[in-house]
Parts: C-alpha cells; structure tokens; sequence
C-alpha cells in the first residue's frame, strides 16, 4: 500500500521575491562547451529556487515561466520590448527584492565559479550579494569574495533591491557538466537560500 506523504507549505512571511530567469525565446544566452543553452537552464534553476522559497512561505513571482520570451510579437525592438515587459512585472509585484539567474561564459575556458552582483550606490543590493556569495563559498568552494558591482539593466531598472546571479561559467566544460547535474543544482539553491535567510534574518517586514 502506498502512503500519502503531505509536504506543508509555511504561511507567507511578508516577503515578496521577483526571480528573473534571464534570457528567453528568440534570446538564447550564450551556448556552453557542450552544447547547454543559457536561456533553458537559467529557467531551471529559477524554478528550483522558486520552488524552495514558496515552500518556506515566501512570496515569489517569476518574470518568465516558459521558453518565451516576454516581448511582443509585433515589436520591432524584441530585446527592448522584452526587457520592459520584466521591468513592468517588477513594478507590479513591489517586491523585496530581485534576484536575475544567469549563467556566465568567457573565452578562457579555465574560468569559473558562481559570482554575484549588485546595483552600485544601493547597500541593501550590496548586503544581499555578499550574503549570498558567501553562502556559496562555504557551501560550494566558490573562490570570490564578496559581490560585486554590476552594470545591468535588470539591477538599475527599478528601485527595487536587485542582484544578479551568475550560477559558472558554461565556457568552462567540467563546470558546464555540473551545472547541468541536479544534485549541484539542489546544493546551489540551497547556498542562495542560505545566503537569503541571512539577509531576511535582520529584515523587518513590519508584521
């Protein structure tokens, strides 16, 4: 006989996410050493991450959901009207905080490692991504620091808290190989969600 086993979901913790699978549709990202599209596994991790928070009561809205892109099908401009269709879901949602999802790429194939960034001049964007780079250091042997600056029109589009993860480097073949396993990809949600129970630990939801 099978049992039934009931996951419980925590009630929501007054604390809205926005997490931005980058890339989408027409827009693949880049294209690893073997082959991984950016814009498909970005997707996945964002799904796992937002599967972890909502099951911790957290309250998250995704900017893409699926392949597609989020412009018009008429517009002219496909990475312009794409990128303002993910600014107008931020300022609809009023979120916490944003968190973009990408994988990185570079022409030494030797380079590696998840880095995180922030919108500059803004500290609480700052706090989140040193938080979360530890996290990832500890838990992954990342070799970074802390984050870093980043010029991005997801980080400066609202003025919203936002960082943008680059989970590796897709150029670098054995970490492209990992990223694609699902135990790394539960070991890194888990280094990102550790990183934001940091950050929430001192947030007051004034609740």
């Amino acid at each position: 006989m099978y049992q039934i086993v009931a996951f419980s979901v925590a009630s929501y913790n007054g604390i809205t996410i926005v997490l931005d699978a980058g890339h989408g549709g027409r827009d693949g990202g880049s294209v690893g050493a073997n082959g991984t599209i950016e814009k498909e596994i970005n997707l996945k991790y964002t799904l796992a991450l937002k599967e972890k928070l909502t099951t911790a009561g957290y309250r998250v809205e995704l900017t893409r959901k699926t392949d597609d892109g989020l412009y018009s099908p008429t517009a002219s401009n496909k990475k312009l009207s794409d990128m303002r269709e993910r600014f107008n879901i931020i300022q609809r949602t009023n979120p916490n905080l944003v968190i973009s999802i990408h994988m990185n790429s570079f022409t030494d194939s030797s380079a590696s490692g998840a880095e995180v960034y922030y919108r500059i001049n803004d500290d609480a964007s700052k706090q989140v991504a040193d938080y979360i780079q530890s996290s990832i250091n500890t838990y992954l042997g990342a070799k970074r620091t802390e984050g870093k600056v980043g010029d991005y029109y997801i980080l400066n589009c609202s003025y919203y808290s936002s960082v943008l993860i680059e989970c590796g480097y897709l150029s670098n073949p054995n970490e492209e190989a990992l990223l694609n396993t699902d135990d790394y990809r539960e070991k890194f949600i888990n280094a990102v969600y550790n990183g934001l129970l940091l950050y929430f630990g001192n947030f007051n939801t004034n609740i």
